[in-house]
């Protein structure tokens, strides 16, 4: 398909803060129809991290998600800051959130999250003998737990109870096959 030509006639941004960056734009379509108020969430991206322990275990966190009001099982991941590389982001969320660092580190995919309304790039990581090394230092937004669990129970963690957000479940799976193709 040829890429239809979307021209912008007008932008302002309608919320800029720590947490958010929401552009309202006034678009004219190929067509001619107007749209008068198309949001687009401005970011830099983020990095999400599957770390393997030397002793085969995978370091997830258990974090409260105000928006959905509840606790989740996901992986360490985190804002690009303005000006930083995606895999040093990685490697300081690891740090950060769970106290690990990983001497090995493996680059899974650069997708759009939600290319109909942001443009956020998600870069997954799979950081492979991984260590506790340092302590924690968590945002002042960031209520989070450790929760290691043996790699072979990961694959379960995706049908029940367990992994629920679409990026965990996306790098779940790219995780699980550069590990199979590594022979790991």
């Amino acid at each position: 398909m040829e890429k239809p030509l979307w021209r912008r006639l007008s932008s302002e941004l309608a919320i800029d803060s720590p947490f958010l960056r929401m552009r309202k734009d006034t678009v004219e379509l190929p067509n001619g129809a107007i749209l008068g108020e198309y949001f687009v969430r401005e970011s830099r991206g983020f990095t999400m991290v599957f770390a393997v322990t030397v002793e085969r275990e995978v370091v997830l966190i258990e974090e409260y998600r105000y928006a959905i009001d509840a606790v989740l099982l996901e992986y360490p991941a985190g804002t690009i800051d303005a000006g930083e590389d995606p895999l040093a982001c990685a490697k300081r969320e690891l740090r950060e959130e769970t106290g690990y660092t990983a001497p090995r580190w493996e680059p899974l995919f650069a997708v759009p999250s939600e290319p109909a309304r942001s443009n956020a790039i998600m870069h997954g990581y799979l950081a492979l003998d991984a260590r506790k090394t340092d302590a924690t230092e968590l945002d002042v937004s960031e209520a989070i737990a450790l929760a290691l669990r043996p790699l072979d129970a990961i694959p379960g963690l995706l049908r029940g109870p367990g992994i629920s957000s679409l990026a965990a479940t996306a790098l779940t799976y790219a995780a699980l096959e550069r590990l199979r193709e590594l022979g790991s």
